[in-house]
């Protein structure tokens, strides 16, 4: 068995789509995540995976917490843009529309926000799972969610 192998049978099961987002020493990080799964309801715990080689994995891992948008079925174009690999943090956030969170920035006209304090970390291969009690939520407008299914993201 291949991670190529396992990739491609992952593609087939859609995943919703998530950005996390941090800040740390003034500078703000984010990536686009299809990992965001809720744990425990007590205590109120959601799980993440970072790879260890997103520029974003360290930054989570210091500042001790982050924020999770979960977005909607039109927001593609937000997910696309934080899955970007190799874009400084700080050119990662031109042209973005976001608000200040306790945790790191939320991306706005999400379905919803999630603000979390790292409890637990992971080792997870070539990832980490990040496990964070869950500090405050907010609903965002009612809608679709958007998932990424077969390497396109597609509103569900």
């Amino acid at each position: 068995m291949t991670g190529e192998e396992l990739r491609e049978v992952m593609r087939r099961f859609p995943a919703p789509v998530a950005v996390v987002t941090t800040e740390l020493d003034g500078e703000r990080f984010g990536l686009t995540v299809g990992s965001l799964v809720s744990l425990s309801l007590k205590p109120p715990l959601v799980g993440i995976s970072i790879g260890k080689d997103s520029s974003s994995h360290e930054p989570i891992r210091r500042a001790g917490g982050w924020a999770a948008s979960l977005l909607s079925g039109a927001q593609a174009n937000v997910a696309q843009h934080f899955a970007r690999s190799g874009i400084p943090p700080v050119a990662l956030w031109n042209g973005t529309d976001v608000r200040e969170g306790s945790r790191g920035p939320l991306v706005n006209e999400a379905l919803a926000w999630l603000e979390c304090s790292t409890v637990s970390e992971h080792d997870a291969g070539d990832h980490t799972i990040f496990v964070g009690e869950v500090e405050s939520t907010e609903l965002g407008f009612p809608g679709s969610g958007l998932v990424y299914r077969g390497g396109e993201y597609l509103p569900a």
